[in-house]
């Protein structure tokens, strides 16, 4: 059996490459790639049976590997590896797509070559790989994907207060006091959630979710106070189209 490795630690790619050596004899070839497109490239050219895929990487998330195959037969077993347990585990857990945590534990890992190979044998790769496709987009209806430094997070709406601009970058504030610094514009949020009713854009600086408005007041400009105490402001173009939006839905 051939296998892949996609990471871009270089330690982490010959640590598993060493496990999988000395623990698991069923796989005969390992083929390591560096990132998601030249990982895409080794598939297609060698068509190793399981991919070992890390989720963060840069340019291209692991998890980013669903686009590539849209509508294609997909004739290999994913497991993926992460070092952060929560991000993206929930989708993993409804489609019965296994994981990995850094460091890998041999049993875990000898469990999850095991069951790969059983599933390959059954030929059912791409019913799973439909399902992990339907998880994400259940998982897309409520929650927001956030691409972080240690993974990917994903954030239930209600969860969110506000989305602010600030450069190149959005900060992204969520109850607790929490915030998450994404390195994507604001109109990239804007553009995925365009069609949730919750959230609207009163300034071209700010995302809120419509839920977490704690109060409104046309004193000094019109502004909004969050959940959080956070102020937020209302365009001049925007008063007349907020007033409307709070007849309609308050």
């Amino acid at each position: 059996m051939k296998a892949l490795i996609i990471d871009d630690e270089n330690k982490s790619r010959r640590l598993l490459e060493t496990l999988l050596k000395d623990f698991c004899p069923e796989i005969s070839t390992i083929f390591q790639a560096t990132d998601l497109i030249n990982g895409i490239s080794v598939i297609e050219n060698e068509a190793p049976e399981l991919v070992f895929l890390d989720i963060e990487m840069p340019k291209h998330s692991g998890l980013e590997i669903l686009s590539f195959f849209d509508n294609k037969e997909v004739n290999f077993q994913i497991i993926f590896v992460t070092a952060y347990n929560q991000y993206a585990l929930e989708a993993f857990k409804l489609s019965a797509v296994d994981y990995l945590l850094k460091p890998v534990d041999i049993d875990e890992l000898k469990t999850a070559v095991e069951k790969a190979i059983n599933t390959i044998q059954n030929k059912s790769i791409n019913n799973q790989f439909e399902d992990l496709k339907k998880a994400f987009k259940q998982l897309s209806l409520n929650k927001l994907t956030i691409e972080v430094s240690n993974g990917i997070l994903f954030v239930s709406h209600d969860e969110i207060y506000f989305l602010e601009a600030d450069g190149m970058y959005t900060k992204i504030h969520l109850k607790e006091n929490k915030t998450e610094l994404v390195s994507k514009p604001l109109k990239h949020f804007v553009s995925q959630l365009e069609n949730k009713v919750i959230f609207y854009k009163p300034h071209r600086s700010y995302l809120i979710n419509l839920k977490h408005i704690k109060s409104f007041s046309k004193k000094d400009g019109f502004h909004l106070t969050m959940d959080n105490g956070k102020t937020i402001p209302i365009a001049k173009d925007k008063k007349k189209e907020f007033l409307l939006l709070i007849q309609e839905f308050f």
